[in-house]
């Protein structure tokens, strides 16, 4: 039985959690070094037919050498990469089911958007009637009918992105690899694409997968996530899952902002613990199993947007700190308070600006109080 979803999901797609799903992409214990320095250490991974799949990481964390593998620009010391249950080792990159699209683009200056297009159509050798039917189904996809006879100087960043996509598209690969394609892109615009892509993917029923560093792009357009560090994958899971329920210190502090406060666990009640926290001087109550002996190292995280923040003292004896407000970031739609707990230890919580008038703001140096609900923060024991 599937299991059910953490938060919001994109689409009704999760053939992972099939287990007689057939892989459409597989890493098999893929080693790759480069000289004394291992960029992607005995990895394997799948991801599925229609899948839009994303590799976040840190530069160095190995995720674009896993994609020049499947592309064919790097060749594995030891494993085996396969491809609609095909090996690829051998396989020259041209003979790959595979394209990709790079963060520079990489379009012909000389040449107009159209003839951008069908260049690796005419390098493939296809008919000139077939090659022009192709070309104007690809401009009306990416919406540049009216853009054919410009160069790509003529054209906006969003428009040459586009050419871009329109370009890798063509030759309609089972799989379309994208490397950082927005990172050229303002903040607007990126986020507007964001959405064209997944809606594009869903559209075209074909197999993304993008790498990137920036979190919001993974989180908004992927169906599962791959955090990747130093040539391993962290953890795997859905937007929701990799936010919510993160394993580690590493992807719960590398995804999104977090409260990590360092304790010790203190019991176990069948599916709920307590916590202690001697730097933050209070007890904790989770509504959370915890697979460690009383007495551990454990670390609460928890969202500073799960985090109260007021003047009155809260009813409860546990899940509650006072504190002093530090500072205060205004970002129009929320704000983000900094609170000194003790010792300088700092919490941060974010609220929603509901309206434009506030009758009493919280302002730097008000005694304020912060809580949270048994079910707002998780665990972590590593």
């Amino acid at each position: 039985m599937a299991k059910k979803p953490i938060g919001p999901v994109r689409r009704a797609f999760a053939p992972w959690e099939d287990g007689n799903a057939t892989p459409f992409i597989e890493f098999r214990n893929v080693t790759k070094r480069f000289g004394d320095f291992t960029a992607v250490d005995d990895l394997s991974l799948k991801i599925y037919e229609r899948e839009f799949f994303a590799l976040l990481g840190g530069s160095g964390c190995g995720k674009t050498t896993m994609m020049r593998m499947l592309a064919g620009f790097e060749t594995p010391n030891s494993g085996e990469i396969f491809l609609d249950g095909q090996p690829l080792r051998g396989v020259p990159p041209h003979r790959r089911p595979v394209n990709m699209m790079f963060q520079s683009y990489a379009l012909f200056p000389h040449m107009t958007v159209e003839a951008n297009i069908a260049f690796g159509l005419k390098q493939e050798g296809m008919a000139r009637a077939a090659i022009t039917e192709r070309v104007a189904q690809m401009l009306k996809l990416v919406k540049l009918e009216d853009f054919a006879r410009r160069k790509p100087h003529q054209l906006s960043g969003g428009q040459r992105q586009r050419v871009a996509l329109a370009r890798s598209l063509a030759k309609k690969p089972k799989v379309l690899l994208l490397d950082e394609p927005l990172g050229a892109l303002d903040r607007k615009l990126r986020e507007e694409t964001q959405f064209e892509l997944t809606d594009l993917q869903q559209d075209l029923g074909m197999t993304f997968v993008i790498v990137t560093h920036d979190q919001e792009e993974a989180m908004t357009m992927a169906d599962r996530i791959a955090v990747m560090d130093k040539g391993r994958i962290i953890q795997i899971a859905s937007p929701a899952e990799i936010y919510e329920l993160p394993n580690s210190r590493f992807v719960a502090d590398f995804i999104g902002d977090i409260n990590l406060l360092e304790c010790k666990l203190t019991g176990r009640n069948g599916d709920s613990s307590t916590l202690r926290s001697e730097i933050f001087d209070c007890d904790i109550e989770v509504a959370q199993p915890v697979e460690a002996s009383v007495g551990d190292t454990v670390w609460f995280a928890i969202r500073p947007e799960k985090v109260r923040i007021g003047f009155d003292a809260p009813a409860t004896a546990v899940n509650r700190l006072a504190g002093e407000v530090w500072d205060i970031g205004y970002l129009g739609d929320v704000s983000i308070y900094h609170t000194h707990i003790r010792d300088e230890e700092t919490i941060r919580a974010t609220v929603a600006n509901h309206s434009r008038v506030v009758e009493r703001p919280m302002s730097w140096e008000d005694k304020v109080w912060l809580s949270w609900d048994r079910d707002a923060g998780i665990v972590l024991t590593r």
